[in-house]
C-alpha cells in the first residue's frame, strides 16, 4: 500500500526488469496512446501512463524557458525518485518515453487529461507543486514558466490559492 495518496507502488508481481529493456519505452508510448501493446492490463500497471503525463509537463516546464540544464534534469529525477520511489531505469524509460511523445504531440492536452482523469484533487495540487519545483530548480522564476504554470493550474482546475499556497511552499522549501 502507498504511504500517501501521491505515492505510488508496483504491484508485487510486475517484473521490474522490464524497464531495463529499450523496448519499454514503446511499450509506455503505445500504452499512453491508448494503444495495444499486446500485453494485458494486469501486466502494465496504471502508473506509468500517470508517471509519462506527469514527466511529459515537468520536461515541458524545465524546457520552456529554452534552458534545460542538469538541475533540472536532476530535479526531475529527484522528483520521481523521491515521490514515486521509482529506480534509476524506471525513470531514464519514463523521461525518454516522455520526451519523445513531447516531441510529437502539438500542445500539452494528452497529458493534462490524463492526470484530470486519474488524480484527486490533492494529488493533482501536489503534481503543481512538483511543477513549482522544476520551475524555481535554477534559483529564478521565467516569465513563460509563470505563464505556463497559471495555465496548467487552470487546465488542470487549481484554483488560484492553491496555485499560490503551492508556490509558497516550494519558495519555503527552497529557503530551508
Amino acid at each position: 500500500q502507498p504511504d500517501n495518496q501521491n505515492d505510488f507502488h508496483f504491484p508485487a508481481d510486475m517484473d521490474r526488469e522490464m524497464f531495463k529493456d529499450k523496448k519499454m519505452i514503446g511499450i509506455l508510448k503505445t500504452i499512453f496512446a491508448g494503444g495495444s501493446t499486446g500485453l494485458s492490463a494486469a501486466n502494465v500497471p496504471q502508473p506509468h501512463r500517470l508517471h509519462m503525463a506527469t514527466c511529459a509537463i515537468l520536461l515541458e516546464m524545465a524546457k520552456i524557458d529554452g534552458e534545460f540544464d542538469d538541475i533540472e534534469r536532476q530535479r526531475i529525477v529527484s522528483i520521481f525518485k523521491d515521490r514515486y520511489r521509482l529506480s534509476e531505469d524506471e525513470i531514464t524509460a519514463i523521461i525518454e518515453a516522455s520526451e519523445e511523445e513531447l516531441e510529437t504531440s502539438i500542445d500539452l492536452w494528452q497529458f493534462t487529461r490524463e492526470i484530470n482523469k486519474n488524480y484527486s484533487p490533492d494529488e493533482k495540487i501536489g503534481i503543481i507543486e512538483t511543477i513549482w519545483q522544476v520551475a524555481y530548480a535554477d534559483g529564478r522564476l521565467d516569465k513563460h514558466e509563470d505563464y505556463l504554470i497559471h495555465k496548467l493550474s487552470d487546465i488542470l482546475n487549481i484554483s488560484h490559492k492553491h496555485l499560490i499556497d503551492a508556490k509558497l511552499k516550494v519558495l519555503s522549501s527552497c529557503r530551508s
